[in-house]
């Protein structure tokens, strides 16, 4: 444990004693936003983000370790354990260098070398490789009458030079040599497949028809789209390392070549090393930088894609409104729907106002009856078909003042109305009712509606379906539970599917908690959370400050503050002379408070009571809340209307690593590049936008044909 501690603190540039805590709260079944909230004192007040990192590299040293433990065991079961391998072993810090170590004791398919062993070559290229053999022919016949295969001396050279070029394949050295060789001068070429020219042409993917760059310079999303035009069929794609390639090949032999050895045996090993590296190194080392690029590329992606989720799910909720909520369409009509401020269903119609029908005056007074009889006061409408036209009408027919329309993402919507989840909340009614209402919850509160949906359809990622999917589960439900953590929720109004993001819930408990809520009403108590069948103790630690009751006799139910922390708040009310009730909110008896003097008193950890004065100051407050932005009031309604030089107003609806692209109030989205954001040099789109941010853009470009638009903010 010491050394996996020590390898992780080296890693992360961390202190040992937060790591160590860390890692001992990870296996005690703590989860990291519980680690990084409540335990700051044992953690020295690690950061989620450091928490999380140390939780990933835990994994990935122990799984380093676990196999360095098996190589250790196989060589040591082959008699072939020495001090220097085993020395080897101890001091390797990646999983290549392990299996760069086991390659010579591997079990091995039936390869040319092992034919060449069989028919009892090996002595011959030893002799050869000791490179004192003066003459190689001379020696190789007197294989000939060992084994009736062997016909001559020709014949037991290429063998043993068959071995000596599994030997090289398997010098880590000489793979080594090559790694680096492709990482630092190797490129990438991409060729049109025979007869796919036309399709090509055609395809999004166009631009890699004749793509090439280096390895050291590719970017993320060019290595997994020319991955997914080779996946279709309609590119080649091949390593080249040009005029580097002959002195690899000279600089491998010559590696390889003892020093002693005289020229007849140098040339044969030579031969044999040409042949490895064309035959078993190159294509073995193209692999693994195939492979790192993957990795690295499904990084990027993987952490754009929840940094996009993560500002989606944390975007500022529309609370106290009554929605009118609107699945725009053609031909079907629009469905609409009319919600409460709780998000519970009052009306359903559907109207016509587009074509084909253009049914506006029927639109309008099922509209209007609809917004007077239920006293709605805000419009959510999709961004989908005809969504622009629906979105005219209502303004112009005066249906609700511009201010309170709201063009919100349909992304799963339709992956939601399907669901059984959608099927038990509505079970009498169709998905384009379901649909319309998930809308609608959208703008009132988007964290407790997108959870209910898988993070890959909510259509805010980069080649999400082109990663590595487990990784990209693992690290979208992360993100997920961290933000719902972050927020809090209402026990007594959250569904099962957002319960089962707070920390210690999960599934099964989320579900006997509503069960428990169903049956006996509301929580009063945090306290009576534990009546719930099988949320133990544990559950119950892991969970509590997460869980919020809103209108409790316990004041402190409605905070942050977790109920491990009451008495140090009742004794910091002591020591003011006030109810422990009257401190939420109340500033002047909080500024009164020393967090560090109260530490050296014993009442509890500086930390904890930072946390619990900051939380006392706004009881109940939603972090989301503090970023909430107004109605977008597009300045175009087509395509058509658009010029090179026009400045228009748009909303960040994706993020990507090369830009972020723009709506602009029309079908088409912008695209602004990352070249394109700021007159300094950006490391990332998402240090400088977010998504849902109201942003003014230049028309730089437009590209009538395919309809695309290149925007500017420089």
């Amino acid at each position: 444990m010491n050394n996996i501690i020590s390898d992780i603190c080296t890693r992360l540039n961390l202190p040992e004693k937060g790591v160590s805590a860390v890692v001992n709260l990870l296996d005690e079944g703590a989860t990291v936003p519980f680690i990084s909230r409540y335990r700051k004192e044992a953690t020295g007040a690690l950061d989620e983000v450091a928490v999380r990192n140390i939780e990933t590299t835990l994994k990935t040293v122990r799984d380093l370790y676990a196999r360095k433990e098996y190589v250790l065991q196989a060589i040591s079961e082959a008699g072939a354990m020495t001090p220097k391998i085993e020395q080897s072993l101890q001091n390797a810090t990646s999983l290549t260098e392990v299996e760069d170590i086991y390659a010579p004791f591997k079990p091995k398919k039936r390869t040319r070398a092992t034919i060449a062993r069989e028919r009892g070559l090996e002595p011959l290229a030893k002799l050869i490789m000791s490179g004192n053999v003066a003459d190689p022919t001379n020696a190789a016949l007197r294989f000939l009458g060992k084994n009736n295969d062997i016909t001559s001396a020709d014949d037991a050279l290429t063998g043993a030079c068959d071995i000596i070029a599994e030997w090289a394949s398997e010098s880590s050295r000489l793979r080594n040599m090559t790694r680096n060789t492709y990482r630092r001068t190797g490129s990438l070429v991409c060729s049109p497949a025979k007869g796919k020219d036309n399709e090509l042409e055609n395809s999004p993917l166009a631009t890699y028809a004749n793509f090439s760059n280096s390895v050291r310079k590719i970017s993320s999303h060019q290595y997994l789209a020319l991955r997914r035009a080779e996946s279709e069929g309609l590119i080649k794609v091949k390593f080249s390392l040009d005029e580097t390639r002959d002195k690899l090949e000279e600089s491998l032999a010559n590696s390889f070549i003892p020093r002693s050895a005289n020229s007849s045996c140098a040339d044969i090993i030579a031969d044999a090393v040409y042949d490895a590296t064309k035959r078993l190194i190159k294509p073995s080392v193209e692999n693994e930088v195939s492979t790192e690029l993957k990795e690295e590329a499904d990084r990027v992606a993987i952490d754009i894609f929840s940094q996009n989720l993560r500002q989606l799910l944390l975007a500022s909720p529309l609370k106290g409104r009554r929605i009118l909520a609107i699945d725009p369409g053609y031909r079907t009509g629009c469905k609409v729907v009319a919600i409460d401020e709780q998000g519970n269903l009052l009306d359903e119609a559907v109207i016509y106002p587009t074509p084909p029908k253009n049914d506006l005056n029927g639109a309008e007074t099922v509209l209007k009856r609809l917004i007077s009889k239920y006293k709605l006061n805000a419009t959510a409408l999709g961004n989908g078909t005809a969504s622009r036209e629906t979105e005219k009408f209502i303004k112009d027919y005066r249906i609700m003042d511009s201010n309170s329309i709201f063009v919100v993402s349909e992304d799963g919507a339709s992956v939601y109305s399907a669901s059984e989840l959608a099927r038990m909340e509505f079970p009498d009614k169709d998905v384009t009712v379901r649909g319309a209402v998930s809308i609608g919850r959208r703008l009132m509160d988007p964290l407790a509606e997108l959870v209910k949906i898988d993070p890959k359809s909510i259509g805010v990622g980069q080649y999400q379906h082109d990663v590595d999917q487990s990784k990209l589960k693992n690290a979208l439900d992360y993100t997920v539970m961290s933000c719902v953590n972050a927020v809090g929720v209402d026990v007594n109004t959250a569904s099962a599917s957002l319960l089962s993001y707070v920390s210690g819930i999960g599934p099964a408990l989320a579900a006997n908690i509503v069960k428990y809520r169903t049956e006996n009403g509301p929580f009063r108590t945090r306290r009576d959370l534990k009546k719930v069948p099988r949320l133990g103790d544990k559950a119950f630690e892991q969970a509590a400050g997460f869980l919020r009751i809103a209108e409790g006799p316990e004041p402190l139910d409605n905070t942050g503050i977790h109920p491990e922390s009451y008495h140090i708040v009742k004794a910091i009310a002591n020591m003011l002379g006030v109810k422990p009730a009257e401190l939420p909110a109340n500033n002047a008896v909080l500024d009164r408070i020393d967090p560090v003097k109260l530490a050296t008193q014993g009442i509890g950890g500086q930390e904890t009571i930072a946390d619990i004065v900051t939380e006392l100051r706004k009881p109940g407050r939603d972090p989301r809340t503090d970023n909430a932005d107004t109605a977008f009031h597009p300045a175009i309604e087509s395509f058509e209307q658009l010029s090179i030089g026009m400045k228009l107003p748009g909303v960040v609806s994706n993020i990507t690593a090369f830009g972020a692209f723009v709506d602009l109030g029309i079908k088409e989205n912008g695209l602004l590049h990352i070249s394109k954001i700021s007159t300094r040099r950006i490391a990332a789109v998402s240090d400088v936008l977010r998504l849902g941010q109201q942003i003014e853009v230049t028309v730089s470009d437009i590209d009538y044909p395919r309809k695309r638009i290149s925007l500017s903010m420089i």
